[in-house]
């Protein structure tokens, strides 16, 4: 089996964590009546228990790959934290 280069890696997870944002973001907005109405759905019945199920869990992935890609980055946070309080000028 071939190693995947890290960078495959934090690009899958990126897409994961979009992913998962883009799940969370719409069946949590379909939880709200104000945008269910805006949308116009209003005459039709939504399985609102099975998308707030969706919605929890798409949270908890996103969650766990949100986890995962602070700790991919956690060289360049600490590089660019002590930068940024040290108050060493950056290059554009």
């Amino acid at each position: 089996m071939v190693a995947m280069n890290r960078q495959v890696i934090k690009w899958f997870l990126n897409l994961a964590m979009g992913v998962s944002f883009l799940v969370s973001f719409i069946t949590g907005m379909f939880k709200f009546t104000f945008f269910v109405r805006i949308f116009g759905l209003t005459t039709r019945v939504l399985p609102i228990a099975q998308m707030s199920n969706i919605h929890d869990w798409s949270g908890l992935a996103l969650g766990f790959f949100v986890a995962a890609h602070l700790v991919l980055n956690r060289a360049w946070i600490i590089t660019m934290t002590r930068k940024v309080l040290s108050g060493e000028k950056m290059m554009r």
